[in-house]
Formats: C-alpha cells, sequence, structure tokens
C-alpha cells in the first residue's frame, strides 16, 4: 500500500525527493489511522523471503537441538536463555518504525530457535505427547487468528503498520514455529515416516497452497499463512534427517554441530543478499537530492 503511494507521486515537483515521499506516505498512513511514523515493519513476500525462511527454519532446529540437549548446559536454562534472546530481539523489532532487514530476521531466528525449543519442552520436560502438543499449538494459533481478524478486520501480511497488529504478527509467528517442530516431529516419530518422508510429504503439502493460489485463486492470505507454517516441518525434518546423531536420528547423522554452523552460513549468506538488495531498492526509491 505504502509501494502504490510513492508510485503515485512520481513525477510531481518535490523540494527534496526522499522527504516528500516520507511526508507523503505519513500524511496517508495517518489518514488510514495508522500510528505516525511508523511505515510496514515485513517484507515484501517474494522467492528471497521464502529461502530465508526456510533459512532460518533449518538453522534454528539444528542450534535447538545442540544447545538443548547439551548436558553441561541443562534444559531449563537453555531454554531461559531462549526466552531472553526472544524478548531482547522483540523489543529490538517493535521499537523499530519500520522494517529494517537485520532486526527483523534476527528476530525470525531467535524464534526459530525458541520455537523448536518450546515444542521439545512441551514433550521432553512436561511430557505431553507430540500429538497433544500439536493439536494444543494448532488451537493456539487460531485463537491468535481469530483474535486478531476480530479485532483488526484483516490478517494481511502487508497491514503490519500498527502495534496491535505487530503484537498479533509477532505472536502468530511464534505459534507456527512451534506447531511446526511438534507436527514434523509427531509426523516423523509416533507416525513412522522418518525425517526424510517427512520432508517431502511436507513440501507435497506446500506445494498445495503455491498451486492453490496461481490456478485456483486461494485468498492471498490464507495461501500465505498456510505456507508459512508448513516451511517450518519442512526445514526442520529436513535438517533433522542431515544433523541428528545416531542413534537418535534416522539420517545421514552428520551432528547437530556441524549442521549449526553450515546452516549458519547459508543463512548469513542469504540474509547478506536481502541487506544488499534491500539497500538498492531503498536508495533507487529515495534518490539523494541534487545539489547545486
Amino acid at each position: 500500500m505504502i509501494e502504490v503511494t510513492l508510485r503515485s507521486t512520481r513525477g510531481q515537483t518535490e523540494p527534496q525527493a526522499g522527504e516528500g515521499r516520507r511526508m507523503l506516505v505519513e500524511k496517508s498512513t495517518a489518514m488510514r489511522g495508522v500510528q505516525p511514523g511508523l511505515l510496514t515493519k515485513v517484507p515484501e513476500v517474494t522467492l528471497i523471503f521464502w529461502v530465508a525462511k526456510l533459512g532460518t527454519t533449518a538453522f534454528g532446529e539444528a542450534f535447538s537441538d545442540y544447545v538443548f540437549f547439551n548436558d553441561y548446559i541443562g534444559r531449563n536454562a537453555v531454554i531461559l536463555m531462549a526466552v531472553a534472546l526472544l524478548a531482547g530481539c522483540l523489543i529490538v523489532q517493535v521499537a523499530t518504525k519500520r522494517y529494517i532487514p537485520v532486526v527483523y530476521w534476527l528476530t525470525v531466528t531467535a524464534v526459530s530457535i525458541f520455537g523448536t525449543m518450546s515444542a521439545d519442552y512441551l514433550n521432553l520436560n512436561l511430557g505431553m505427547p507430540l500429538w497433544g502438543s500439536t493439536v494444543m499449538l494448532l488451537g493456539l494459533q487460531a485463537v491468535v487468528f481469530i483474535a486478531w481478524y476480530t479485532s483488526q478486520k484483516t490478517l494481511d501480511m502487508h497491514s503490519i503498520n500498527t502495534r496491535p497488529r505487530e503484537v498479533f504478527y509477532w505472536l502468530t509467528v511464534i505459534f507456527t514455529f512451534a506447531l511446526g517442530t511438534a507436527a514434523g516431529d509427531f509426523a516423523a516419530g509416533p507416525l513412522g515416516l522418518g525425517t526424510l518422508a517427512s520432508t517431502f510429504v511436507f513440501l507435497a503439502v506446500i506445494l498445495l497452497p503455491a498451486a492453490g493460489y496461481r490456478w485456483l485463486r486461494f485468498n492471498e492470505v490464507f495461501a500465505f499463512w498456510f505456507a508459512y507454517t508448513i516451511t517450518r516441518p519442512l526445514g526442520a525434518s529436513f535438517a533433522d534427517w542431515l544433523g541428528v546423531p545416531a542413534p537418535y536420528g534416522d539420517g545421514l547423522h552428520l551432528g547437530t554441530g556441524p549442521m549449526s554452523l553450515a546452516t549458519g552460513a547459508v543463512l548469513v549468506a542469504v540474509l547478506a543478499l536481502v541487506i544488499t538488495r534491500h539497500r538498492s531498492e531503498t536508495a533507487r526509491q529515495n534518490p539523494l537530492p541534487e545539489v547545486g
């Protein structure tokens, strides 16, 4: 919506290009009841968005398993550290007034780590069966969606430009990560699929919203959140197949430590590309005023 506003004003006389665009955006958001100065807080949904999302998922799964099952630290201490990391990232993210790639994707990564740990903690420390945690987390995610839509009249990922919507957005993200972990472990374990077969099952499932949106006129918001939720068990199942060591894993047994380093390196490379493209796009949309 902001991008449309900018395009519609292109070609008009402005005292300064960047300043004029900023004033127009703030005026248009204020007319819609959006908090002044607070622009959209999430990235555009493109191919690189989904690659980055899968990268955070794979890294979060591998790193969470590496530290959560580390006997030298202890599960209670680790999950408290994950909560602290997530809280710190969310505070910084909410305090910003626009989408900042480093802040946003660091927060998603923290959610990924915490989401994996929380599902494992429910199962291993609190004794909740995987089917039970899957159903519970699915119900909690539904409650957030209902409360979000009831109060804001939208679930659109492009409308994250008020504080309440941002809170609902991050609650949804947290529950999708935890739900995805529980669902992935449930499919690989109690359902007997194993991690590799689960990977292909979730790969097939994630193609449904893509195909439905393209050919069957699926609602855009529904398709987005469907795909967003499934990326978690997809990336986690594949990471588990690669990394979980014997005798606990059924894959290549490469180890969660080496996989944390490998997926972390891939994630850093992807995010470097995201940051570079964002800076280039920002410079293109907000050129420096001519001097003289």
